[in-house]
C-alpha cells in the first residue's frame, strides 16, 4: 500500500490553473506566463545586476600632445580612472513580440575619479578630476530561443547605449586644461564608456543570464519510478503584454521511457493579468501519470491479515468470516485470506470550478492462502469510491491533502456463495481512512517542485481550479 500512497500523493497533485488569452496550440501540458508585473520585477532585479558590474568596468588613459595659443606645446595623460559610484534609475522590460525581450535603462548617471598630468619642457604639473557621466540610456534586445535539450536560450541580439552630457571638474583651476579634455577627449570618453557599457552588457548575457536560464529544470524525479519531463516544447513566446513559456510536462517511466499515444489540449482560456506569474497546466500531467503507474502495475496494491491493526474485530482469515460467509470457513477452515486490488483502467482526474476529484474504479479479488501456499480465487469484489482533494502550495512546492470518502464495496463474483459484503467494506474503509489516507497526506505534505529557476521562489500564490471550453486544467 506504501506504494499506491506514493502513486496517488502524485495523481492528485496538480498545479497552478489560472489564465490565457486565444489558443495555445503548441501542446504544452504546462505554461508558465510572466505578465507585465513580473517583467516589472525582473527589471528591477537586472537594473540592480547591471549596476554592480558597471563599477568593474575598466576604462583606458587618455594621452596625447597638445598645442595650445598662450600656453604653447605638451604633452597630457588622463591616468587612473575608475568608475566612483554608478546608479541605473529607470528600467523596463518588455515583450519583443516574435523575437524576446527588449531592456531599456534610462535617466542614470556614473562618476569617474582620476588623475591628469602635463608635461610642457621641464615643467611638469599634476592633479586629479572627476567626471560627471549623466543622463545614460541602454536598449538591449534579447533574443530567447530553446535548445534541444528543451532548456531555454538567450542572446543579446542588439546593445546601444548613449551619454547625453559628461561635466568635468579639474583640481588646479586650469582652464585650458579643462578645454582640452573637452575638445580632445570627451568624444573618445564618450565613445568608449558607451562601448564598454554595451560589451558589459553582452558579456552578462553569456556568461550569468544564459548559465542561469540554463538551472531551469529539464526533468525532475517524482519518485524511484517516475519523473516529470520539464522541457520546453518551443522557444519562449512573447506577445504584447506577457512572455509565455510552454512546458511538455509529461510523465515517464524512468527505467524506460514509451511515446505517450495521445497529445496534450490545446489550452483556450480568459486572459488574466493581475499576477506577476501563472502558471496552467492542463489534465495531460495527470493522464500521464496515471497511464505510467497503471501499465507498470503500480496502481495495485494487496492486504494481508498482518497489515490489518490489531485491534480490529475483523480478520482476513477465514474463521473471521465465518459469521457472514459461512460456506468459505467450512471449506478453507483456519486459513488466511489475501485480498488483491487492480485499478480497472488508468483513472482520470476530474475538474470542476474550485473542485479536484478523482473517481477509480477498483476490483478486489480475495485468496485463500492454501496450506502450500498456493493461493486459491474465492470472490471477486468491485471498489468505487470518490477521492477529493485540496491543494496548497509553498514558496516552491505545491502541496496537497486528501479529504477522506467511503468506498463503496459490491460483490461481482463468488465461489463460496452470496453474502453481505458490509463487514468487508467496513475493514476496507477503515484501512483506507486510517492508514492509506493519512500515509498519502504525508507525502503530500512534502509536495513536489514547481520548474522554477534557481533561487526564484513564490510569495502570496493563489490557487483557481477551471474548466474552460473542454478544457480540464488546474
Amino acid at each position: 500500500m506504501g506504494t499506491l500512497a506514493r502513486t496517488l500523493s502524485f495523481l492528485l497533485l496538480g498545479l497552478l490553473l489560472t489564465s490565457f488569452p486565444g489558443a495555445l496550440g503548441s501542446n504544452a501540458g504546462l505554461v508558465a506566463r510572466i505578465t507585465d508585473k513580473g517583467l516589472e520585477y525582473v527589471a528591477k532585479q537586472g537594473r540592480v545586476a547591471l549596476q554592480s558590474k558597471l563599477h568593474r568596468i575598466t576604462l583606458p588613459d587618455f594621452t596625447g600632445d597638445f598645442k595650445i595659443k598662450h600656453v604653447g606645446r605638451g604633452h597630457y595623460e588622463f591616468h587612473s580612472l575608475d568608475i566612483l559610484s554608478c546608479e541605473l534609475l529607470g528600467s523596463a522590460l518588455t515583450p519583443l513580440p516574435g523575437q524576446g525581450l527588449s531592456l531599456s535603462i534610462s535617466d542614470s548617471f556614473i562618476q569617474v575619479q582620476g588623475k591628469w598630468k602635463v608635461r610642457k619642457s621641464f615643467l611638469r604639473l599634476q592633479g586629479s578630476f572627476d567626471v560627471q557621466v549623466k543622463g545614460i540610456t541602454i536598449s538591449v534586445n534579447l533574443l530567447l530561443g530553446s535548445e534541444p535539450s528543451g532548456r531555454p536560450t538567450v542572446l543579446a541580439s542588439s546593445c546601444s547605449s548613449h551619454i547625453r552630457d559628461v561635466d568635468v571638474d579639474m583640481s588646479g583651476d586650469l582652464g585650458w586644461l579643462l578645454n582640452l579634455f573637452h575638445n580632445q577627449i570627451e568624444s573618445r570618453f564618450r565613445k568608449i564608456l558607451e562601448s564598454k557599457i554595451c560589451e558589459m552588457v553582452q558579456k552578462a548575457v553569456t556568461s550569468d543570464l544564459q548559465p542561469y536560464l540554463q538551472t531551469l529544470p529539464v526533468t525532475t524525479e517524482i519518485d524511484s519510478f517516475a519523473g516529470i519531463d520539464y522541457s520546453l516544447m518551443e522557444a519562449p513566446r512573447a506577445t504584447a503584454q506577457m512572455l509565455d513559456v510552454m512546458l511538455k510536462a509529461e510523465v515517464f517511466n524512468r527505467d524506460h521511457r514509451s511515446p505517450v499515444a495521445f497529445l496534450a489540449p490545446v489550452m483556450s482560456l480568459p486572459e488574466e493579468h493581475s499576477r506577476m506569474v501563472y502558471f496552467a497546466i492542463s489534465d495531460y500531467v495527470f493522464n500521464t501519470a496515471s497511464l505510467v503507474y497503471h501499465e507498470a502495475g503500480y496502481l495495485n496494491f494487496s492486504i494481508t491479515d498482518d497489515m490489518v491493526p490489531p485491534t480490529s474485530n475483523i480478520r482476513l482469515t477465514t474463521k473471521s468470516f465465518r459469521p457472514f460467509v459461512p460456506r468459505l470457513a467450512k471449506r478453507y477452515p483456519n486459513m488466511n485470506l489475501e485480498l488483491q486490488g487492480t485499478v480497472v483502467s488508468a483513472p482520470f482526474l476530474n475538474f470542476s470550478p474550485g473542485n479536484l476529484s478523482l473517481a477509480p474504479q477498483v476490483e478486489i479479488e480475495a485468496f485463500v492462502v492454501l496450506p502450500s501456499s498456493i493461493k486459491e480465487p474465492v470472490f471477486r469484489l468491485g471498489v468505487a469510491t470518490n477521492v477529493s482533494a485540496m491543494l496548497t502550495f509553498n514558496t516552491s512546492k505545491i502541496t496537497g491533502f486528501l479529504k477522506p470518502e467511503k468506498v463503496q464495496v459490491e460483490l461481482k463474483e463468488s465461489k463460496v456463495g452470496v453474502f453481505n459484503v458490509e463487514l468487508l467494506e467496513a475493514l476496507l474503509n477503515y484501512y483506507i481512512l486510517n492508514t492509506l489516507y493519512p500515509d498519502v497526506n504525508d507525502k503530500l505534505a512534502k509536495g513536489f517542485p514547481l520548474p522554477l529557476l534557481r533561487h526564484i521562489q513564490l510569495h502570496d500564490p493563489i490557487l483557481q481550479i477551471h474548466k474552460v471550453s473542454g478544457f480540464r486544467g488546474l
